[in-house]
């Protein structure tokens, strides 16, 4: 179902603080690390502890309606609520100031850890601002956090000084489905973004750039506040590759893992080249062929995957780059994949205390923004889509994601995604365009990753009134 070319609703635009994208070209303000609740002191340290539990069901129907986060793949993964520390940073030295508050927590805590794995201990989730400028990134410690990977599953509570008796967790009330949902364009409507589209074919033809990805927004309202975890519980059902998050009003499915590390391994998964899926499955296999063989594909990927091992390689002592991509099927769409593996230099180190082993952080900061984000090159390519995208991103297509004390971590790139503000959300989707893209192509790529998000707030086709009904 088309998604451009409609109409405004009159409603407000998100705007600074509220928990959106703020508008372009407000200022971002770096704060010092606060925990929630007034948050107690910093220079008390905080005291964790993780123990194994009994499975208590589906992660994410553990969750409590507000202060939530999610990080789930396949059942397995992390989520957590309340804030016992949060840091708010921004601007160009915002994972940097990230890293360093986060060394100082880790270095500091009192842990008691029963389980001793990825993600048990001492966690943070995270996600960060796409641009320098404007836009806002933010860490936060859970006061409980609940994980799972295999067949064990640990519960691990934190607090300042002291820590009460590990909580009792089990199945919440489930949320309630979004009612009376409507839609407007976002900064551009379809047609106008088609227009800027075709300026950057213009600037890529001219020799001024390779390849450069420009966002799209769609803007949604609900008739009262949405509860994030009905879109979480949805996307993580519909689509249980993907990496299903929440941090801090930032919510998506993200089929890109910018980043994983785990006791000195490093793996990223690139993805660069899609055609959407008919629901035929011998067409999809027809269209999956056809991809594989697609010269703007093949380019657009290219240039995403050495972006990556580039930025990589400083990094490791060894890697691994396939000659050539496989096709990873998602329920709407269908994209050109890469899995490069590398290890971490030094990685016998103790990781965040380590400063020279680099942490999962760090190598996300080192691959942002990819190709598969930005373009190629890099400095031509975000200055293009400062000149002509007429939008702030926000933390779209930035690293969210978690890492826990060690320095081992998993950063996805925020995309299929969108920010909510009680019952506003803004949704995004972004296209890599080169010499010989159509702009009525990317277009309807545009369209098709605006679906996985729409449909899990307000489902596939739902049948509306002529005041909500998709233009067509």
């Amino acid at each position: 179902m088309p998604l451009g070319n409609h109409r405004a609703t009159p409603w407000n635009r998100p705007g600074p603080g509220s928990g959106q994208a703020p508008s372009v070209g407000c200022t971002t303000v770096t704060t010092a690390a606060t925990s929630a609740s007034d948050l107690g002191d910093e220079a008390t340290p905080l005291v964790v502890r993780t123990v194994e539990v009994v499975d208590p069901g589906a992660l994410l129907s553990l969750l409590p309606r507000d202060a939530v986060l999610a990080w789930v793949r396949r059942g397995e993964g992390l989520v957590g609520w309340g804030a016992a520390a949060v840091l708010r940073t921004g601007g160009p030295g915002r994972f940097a100031e990230a890293q360093s508050w986060w060394r100082e927590q880790a270095r500091a805590a009192v842990v008691r850890d029963q389980v001793v794995g990825p993600g048990t201990g001492l966690v943070g989730f995270g996600s960060f601002a796409f641009a320098d400028e404007p836009g806002d990134s933010v860490l936060v410690v859970p006061e409980v956090v609940v994980g799972r990977r295999g067949e064990t599953t640990w519960l691990t509570t934190v607090g300042r000084a002291s820590i009460t008796s590990p909580p009792e967790v089990s199945a919440t009330d489930p949320p309630s489905r979004p009612e009376g949902v409507t839609y407007a364009d976002g900064a551009l409507t379809g047609a106008a973004w088609e227009g800027i589209v075709d300026e950057a074919v213009r600037r890529i033809g001219a020799g001024t750039l390779e390849k450069v990805v420009l966002a799209h927004d769609l803007l949604m309202r609900s008739d009262a506040d949405i509860d994030v975890r009905w879109p979480l519980q949805r996307l993580a059902e519909s689509y249980p590759t993907c990496w299903t998050f929440h941090v801090d009003g930032l919510l998506g499915a993200t089929p890109e893992l910018l980043v994983r590390r785990e006791r000195g391994l490093v793996t990223s998964r690139v993805l660069a080249g899609t055609i959407r899926r008919t629901g035929n499955d011998a067409r999809d296999l027809a269209l999956a062929a056809a991809l594989a063989r697609s010269s703007k594909d093949l380019e657009e990927h290219e240039y995403a995957v050495r972006s990556v091992a580039e930025a990589l390689a400083p990094h490791c002592t060894s890697m691994n780059v396939p000659e050539a991509p496989f096709v990873l099927h998602l329920p709407n769409v269908m994209h050109l994949a890469t899995d490069v593996a590398g290890g971490v230099a030094g990685s016998g180190g103790s990781g965040v205390g380590d400063d020279e082993v680099a942490s999962s952080l760090q190598l996300a900061e080192a691959l942002h923004p990819s190709a598969a984000v930005g373009g190629t090159p890099t400095a031509q390519a975000l200055a293009l889509i400062t000149e002509i995208e007429g939008m702030d991103r926000g933390r779209y297509a930035g690293p969210v994601g978690w890492m826990d004390a060690s320095g081992d971590g998993e950063w996805g790139i925020a995309l299929r995604s969108a920010e909510v503000s009680g019952p506003n959300l803004r949704l995004f989707a972004g296209c890599g365009i080169v010499a010989d893209s159509d702009p009525a192509d990317e277009l309807a790529e545009a369209q098709a990753k605006f679906v996985p998000v729409r449909d899990a707030v307000s489902g596939p086709e739902d049948p509306v009134g002529p005041a909500t009904r998709w233009p067509r």
